[in-house]
């Protein structure tokens, strides 16, 4: 009867959030069943309890997992991948419009060759500088957008539009959409990892590797590449088993009781999971982290032993190995400090100068990490991300009668590249005018570039979606266009 009151003992009678709690508290069974239907995907593919979203891939995904390399500062397409032979045969003289270019500090110099040489690479034939020898080397897996733009030229707001699709703070990240749309392959580890530069953060600091609106639990997770990856990961002296487990059973008691009477809080949940998480890493980061190991080959691969590459070298094989273990997005830095001197690719004063320092120090790693993926058979199912916050202007930061050696902010037209799975490698798209300062074929925006990167992973990038204050939001807002033209 439809007003007869629910059997207490049917199976099919919901337990309350009271009950949950109790049974889970209760019994060591009840929680290693929940932990083994959360690792075997079926609370996952129903949906998570927190939030509803449904984890379901939309379509099969070519790619399951993600290592996004960023340029902090703004890399010279003209000087990398975009080769404009027109900047040799004008240099020293003015850009040949009427048109004052609108750029950062307002200094329009004059035309500027490029400081390195282009040269075609592989069977592809890629145009790619010598600034990036070993890259050169892989061309033929790169897969380059000519013909991507900013909304802005501002370092802070644009490196936010990069990794979140808008300017403005507290919107999540690609990385927190992919935990939050994915989840993790692995519960010993986050599913969002950060590994910044050794010398300092990006601009806007932690803030970009922010979960935003989404629930806490989806934020990066930051690891050092050099010295202990994690703080205070290891008691600070020895505790027996017993103790161990009698602490932790007492905590999630306490936990429990707290959220069974005042309700589930996401900052309070996510500080409960955040030291679980912690307990199990205490096994697996220092497992993964332990590159010593690997075999000398892989160290010269990587160009661990070659001082200038050796730090970031540890961050991309410390990359590998996270990806191995599960991680679904690992996002490495190059480039922090915006003080004096300059420690990223700002090169206003000095291009050969500061390319000429920056380069080194990726050049070796990431082609190291394309070979090895390779090599491993992951690059089939793995995603790798070559991008800059903006471009920088094929004319110099100077007045108008001097040839200057540095270049200005550029967001009307720069180069960033893709590799890996479910994309026409040794490929271009998109162009720039004839000195490559602006755009003019196949404008790429950061909502299509986000929403590439999601199809890849067989998301639909306008039903990955959260609600937050009155909005359905979404990684590329109310935009969005596939690139068709790179997939396979």
């Amino acid at each position: 009867m439809a007003n007869e009151p629910p059997d207490p003992h049917s199976a099919d009678r919901l337990l309350d959030r009271r009950e949950l709690f109790s049974w889970v508290q209760a019994g060591i069974g009840g929680a290693a069943l929940a932990s083994l239907l959360v690792a075997g995907d079926r609370l996952n593919a129903a949906g998570s309890p927190e939030t509803g979203v449904d984890r379901t891939s939309h379509w099969p995904a070519r790619a399951k997992r993600v290592i996004h390399v960023c340029l902090c500062g703004g890399l010279s397409q003209v000087d990398s991948f975009d080769y404009k032979p027109l900047l040799a045969a004008h240099h020293g003289q003015p850009m040949p419009t009427s048109e004052k270019p609108d750029v950062f500090f307002g200094q329009v110099g004059l035309l500027r060759q490029s400081d390195w040489q282009f040269k075609r690479r592989g069977e592809s034939g890629l145009w790619v500088s010598d600034l990036f020898p070993s890259l050169a080397e892989v061309a033929d897996e790169l897969s380059v957008i000519h013909s991507m733009v900013a909304e802005t030229s501002n370092h802070t707001p644009a490196t936010f539009q990069e990794n979140t699709g808008f300017r403005l703070n507290g919107f999540p990240v690609l990385g927190s959409w992919l935990s939050y749309g994915l989840g993790s392959e692995t519960d010993e580890l986050p599913a969002f990892v950060v590994i910044p530069d050794a010398r300092g953060f990006p601009a806007g600091g932690t803030i970009n590797w922010t979960n935003g609106f989404l629930p806490a639990r989806h934020q990066g997770v930051s690891f050092r590449s050099k010295g202990a990856a994690i703080d205070n990961l290891a008691p600070a002296q020895p505790i027996s088993d017993s103790r161990e487990r009698a602490t932790r059973e007492l905590l999630s008691a306490m936990n429990m009781r707290h959220m069974s009477e005042r309700g589930v809080d996401d900052s309070l949940l996510a500080r409960v999971r955040s030291y679980e998480l912690a307990a199990k890493m205490q096994l697996a980061v220092p497992e993964v982290t332990a590159i010593s190991g690997e075999t000398a080959a892989t160290y010269a691969m990587y160009g661990l032993d070659r001082p200038d590459s050796a730090d970031f070298g540890r961050g991309c094989l410390l990359a590998r190995r996270l990806l191995e273990k599960g991680v679904r997005f690992v996002q490495l830095f190059s480039g922090g400090s915006f003080g004096n001197p300059r420690i990223n690719w700002d090169g206003h004063e000095n291009m050969v100068l500061n390319h000429g320092q920056e380069a080194p120090r990726i050049d070796r790693p990431v082609a190291g990490l394309l070979r090895d993926l390779r090599q491993r058979g992951m690059l089939d199912d793995t995603l790798v991300l070559f991008t800059t916050e903006f471009g920088r202007t094929p004319f110099t930061q100077s007045a108008a009668d001097v040839v200057g050696t540095g270049r200005d902010h550029n967001q009307y037209g720069f180069s960033v590249w893709m590799a890996g799975a479910g994309l026409r490698s040794g490929t271009t798209y998109g162009q720039t005018d004839e000195f490559g300062y602006k755009a003019i074929e196949n404008r790429v925006t950061w909502p299509d570039f986000h929403a590439t990167v999601l199809h890849l992973l067989g998301i639909d990038h306008e039903r990955l979606t959260y609600y937050h204050n009155g909005i359905q939001r979404r990684l590329t807002n109310v935009h969005g266009t596939l690139l068709k033209d790179i997939l396979v």
